[in-house]
C-alpha cells in the first residue's frame, strides 16, 4: 500500500449532514473540551458519533487538520491499528487531532463518506476530506503519508502546525492551492451567511463554469434554503397524502441532508413512476437537480439513473 495521493472533492456540505453542520454554526458552542494534564493541549483522540460529527469534526477543520478514524472497535486487528494512530497522535499534539467513529454504532457517517470498508483513515481539512489512507497501513506507511499531508496543507494550516521535515518528502505531489472564492464562500458558511456564500460560488463559476467545487457547493445551499423555514412536523403530516408531490420532494432534500442519499433518489424516482405528465417532470428535475450534490462518479447516481431509466420507460 502506498500513500493515498490527495484529492480535493466535494466540499461536505454536500454530502455530510447539512442540518446538524447549521445547527452547530448557529450555536458556535462545541468547542475542544478535553485537555492532556498538562499545558492545556487538546487530547489526542475525540470519540465521535453522528451526533457531534458536525461540532468536533466538521468546525473543528475550518482551524485545524482533523485524522478521522473509521473503526469497528471489537476488532482486534482494527483495535491494534488504533493504537498505532494514538501513538502518532500523541507525538504530533498541536498538529493535527484524532477524532474516531466506530461504524458499526454510528453508521450515517459512514453512509455520508461512502466508506466501503473500515478501518479507513480520512484527513479533514476546512470542511472537506482532502486525503484517504484506505484499510491498514504499516507505521511506516503511515508517517510517509502525514509528512506528505503536512507539506502540502503547510500553507494553510495555522502557526504551530508546519509540516515535519523529511528528506523522503521531495518531490512528492502536492495539493493546489484553494480558490480564494472557495474560500470565501465557506467562511460565509462559517458565519451564517448563505447569501454570501452562493455569491462567492457564483462568481468562481463565472470564471470557471466546470468548477465542481463550486457547482457541489450551490446544490448543497440550494438544499439549506429550500429546507430551512420547514417545519419537519407538518412535513411529516402531509406525507400522508401520496398526491403532495412538495412533500415528497422536500422530504427527499432532508434526507440528502441527514446522508440518506439512495434513500432520497428512491422516493423521488418512486414519485416519477406513480405520476404524469407536469408533476413527473417536476419530480425527474428534483432529482437530477440532486445527483450535482454529488460526485457526478458517486455510485448512487449511477443507480438511481438506472431506476429513473425503468421508470421512464
Amino acid at each position: 500500500m502506498s500513500p493515498a495521493d490527495f484529492t480535493r472533492p466535494g466540499s461536505l456540505y454536500g454530502a455530510v449532514d447539512l442540518g446538524a453542520r447549521k445547527q452547530a454554526l448557529e450555536a458556535q458552542a462545541r468547542r475542544e473540551s478535553v485537555a492532556q494534564e498538562t499545558g492545556g493541549v487538546p487530547a489526542p483522540v475525540i470519540d465521535v458519533d453522528d451526533a457531534n460529527f458536525a461540532a468536533e469534526v466538521v468546525e473543528r477543520s475550518m482551524n485545524s487538520l482533523v485524522l478521522l478514524e473509521l473503526t469497528v472497535t471489537r476488532a482486534e486487528q482494527a483495535k491494534e491499528y488504533s493504537l498505532l494512530l494514538e501513538k502518532l497522535a500523541a507525538e504530533n499534539v498541536g498538529r493535527w487531532v484524532l477524532a474516531r467513529v466506530d461504524v458499526e454504532v454510528n453508521q450515517q457517517i459512514a453512509q455520508a463518506l461512502r466508506v466501503q470498508n473500515v478501518p479507513a483513515l480520512y484527513a479533514i481539512f476546512q470542511g472537506q476530506p482532502v486525503a484517504v489512507v484506505p484499510g491498514i497501513a504499516t507505521e511506516q506507511q503511515l508517517r510517509e503519508w502525514l509528512v506528505q499531508l503536512m507539506e502540502a496543507l503547510a500553507q494553510y494550516l495555522p502557526p504551530g502546525e508546519e509540516a515535519p521535515e523529511s528528506p523522503d518528502a521531495e518531490g512528492q505531489p502536492q495539493e493546489p492551492p484553494v480558490d480564494p472564492d472557495v474560500l470565501a464562500a465557506e467562511q460565509a458558511i462559517d458565519a451564517g451567511d448563505l447569501e454570501g456564500a452562493v455569491a462567492a460560488y457564483e462568481r468562481l463559476l463565472a470564471r470557471s463554469p466546470n468548477n465542481e467545487d463550486a457547482k457541489l457547493g450551490l446544490a448543497g445551499l440550494g438544499l439549506i434554503r429550500r429546507t430551512q423555514d420547514v417545519d419537519p412536523a407538518d412535513l411529516e403530516r402531509r406525507l400522508n397524502d401520496p398526491a403532495d408531490v412538495e412533500a415528497h420532494l422536500l422530504a427527499a432534500d432532508f434526507e440528502m441532508l441527514s446522508g440518506e442519499v439512495d434513500r432520497a433518489f428512491d422516493r423521488l424516482v418512486d414519485v416519477v413512476r406513480r405520476t404524469s405528465g407536469s408533476e413527473r417532470d417536476r419530480a425527474r428535475m428534483h432529482l437530477l437537480a440532486l445527483f450535482d450534490t454529488l460526485p457526478a462518479d458517486d455510485p448512487s447516481i449511477a443507480r438511481a439513473r438506472r431506476n429513473l431509466a425503468n421508470a421512464l420507460f
